[in-house]
């Protein structure tokens, strides 16, 4: 059984990028429908913190006020080398929007599906993108309805089952699903290692009390610390390559569920010792500990944002380290420059070449942060810290752009965009 549905975007993905981008939209009087694979929001995720811009994404939407009363205020960076404090760096832009936030990436979702919903539009979950098609005036998407469905007699169990296809056509699709995209994969777009992956222990822990995002550097790793709203804090202790073993990492049966997949607990005794090792400041606040994984993230790149009617962003396009928190909040700013941009194709009469330099300009700012093209450079006056380590640096600053650009210059250190 199948029915047509019409309207003018089509975004798929019901994460932060997929709202902001339909939220953009709406209010711009354009149709818009929101699909998700997914049957509700995320749950427990990495994401965590916004940067001063998508703060300023935010207020645009007027929604800065209600995210910051939900979330943590960071005023400042803390750069530490071992247990030695190197470098503090603030933010620049209007005052009560000059910090880093941490909220969980489930309250930025919850905020912008509210906003969404009084715009009339609901995100449509279980939904899965089955097929496209691009015609000389837009797209046309193949869309499977899903429903849980029971099996079996002695022991019964639920399944995902096919319980409508449908068919919607519009006049451009916004591929904003994640690392997983069924977007970038019906456009036939590779998704590319641009960088080594890197592993991660994520813990969530007691302390955190102050107001500062920490980075501290050891020999050969980089770890980050966000205190979280309600006295908690996160920590992302990089591991070592011959620390992650493939099969090691899934030994133990106690999980912890991100989305819809499922991560092994790290050993206690194992996060205590890392914090004894890499942040010994730190362990006197540490507390009782909650979940605590280990998880492999991949650094990859799209060679091309999309083409035609249908374009990426988000995680659907790039992928890199949890450090910095650069890739839901660069995504949120695409999600937001795209959707303006298709206001003014669709609304304002502007050729499709104003999407074309869209993913040019996006493309080129993740080769800069994947360190595939320039980087970030030490001049004569730089402090030695800084100097020796700037490429380590690139990834984990909380911020993109030109605000990257900003924090980098207070430690003396020069943006090389290639």
């Amino acid at each position: 059984m199948s029915s047509d549905s019409r309207t003018d975007v089509l975004v798929v993905g019901a994460g932060p990028t997929g709202l902001l981008a339909a939220l953009r939209l709406a209010e711009s009087g354009l149709a818009v429908t929101v699909i998700e694979e997914e049957w509700r929001p995320a749950g427990h995720s990495y994401a965590l913190a916004l940067h001063p811009r998508s703060l300023v994404l935010l207020d645009q939407l007027g929604l800065s006020a209600q995210a910051i009363g939900l979330g943590r205020r960071l005023d400042a960076v803390a750069l530490f080398e071992g247990a030695e404090p190197r470098a503090t760096l603030r933010f620049r832009g209007p005052e009560a929007l000059a910090c880093l936030l941490a909220l969980p990436q489930s309250g930025l979702e919850a905020l912008l599906g509210r906003r969404l919903a009084e715009r009339g539009v609901s995100v449509r979950w279980s939904h899965r993108l089955a097929g496209l098609e691009t015609t000389d005036d837009g797209i046309v998407a193949r869309v499977h309805k899903l429903a849980k469905e029971s099996t079996g007699y002695a022991v019964a169990h639920t399944e995902w089952a096919i319980e409508k296809e449908l068919t919607f056509r519009a006049a451009f699709m916004v591929g904003a699903d994640g690392h997983r995209s069924l977007v970038r994969r019906a456009l036939g777009t590779p998704f590319e290692e641009a960088a080594p992956s890197q592993v991660f222990a994520v813990v969530e822990c007691g302390g955190g009390r102050g107001s500062e995002m920490r980075l501290v550097l050891g020999d050969a790793t980089v770890n980050a610390l966000w205190p979280l709203p309600g006295g908690r804090a996160r920590w992302s202790f990089e591991l070592e390559a011959p620390e992650v073993s493939a099969g090691d990492r899934f030994k133990s049966r106690l999980t912890t569920q991100m989305g819809e997949r499922h991560f092994p607990h790290l050993d206690e005794a194992r996060v205590r010792e890392l914090v004894r090792e890499r942040a010994p400041w730190f362990e006197p606040e540490l507390g009782e500990l909650g979940w605590s994984i280990e998880v492999r993230f991949e650094r990859r790149l799209v060679p091309a944002f999309g083409r035609d009617r249908v374009w990426l962003a988000g995680d659907a396009a790039h992928l890199t380290g949890p450090a910095g928190m650069q890739s839901m909040n660069a995504g949120l700013d695409e999600a937001s420059d795209l959707a303006s941009r298709l206001v003014r194709v669709l609304r304002g009469g502007e050729g499709r070449a104003l999407l074309e330099s869209y993913g040019g300009e996006r493309l080129a700012a993740w080769r800069f942060l994947l360190g595939r093209q320039g980087g970030l450079r030490a001049a004569a006056s730089t402090p030695p810290f800084a100097a020796r380590n700037a490429t380590r640096l690139l990834p984990c600053l909380p911020a993109t752009g030109e605000d990257l650009g900003a924090l980098a210059g207070q430690l003396g250190l020069v943006v090389d965009r290639g």
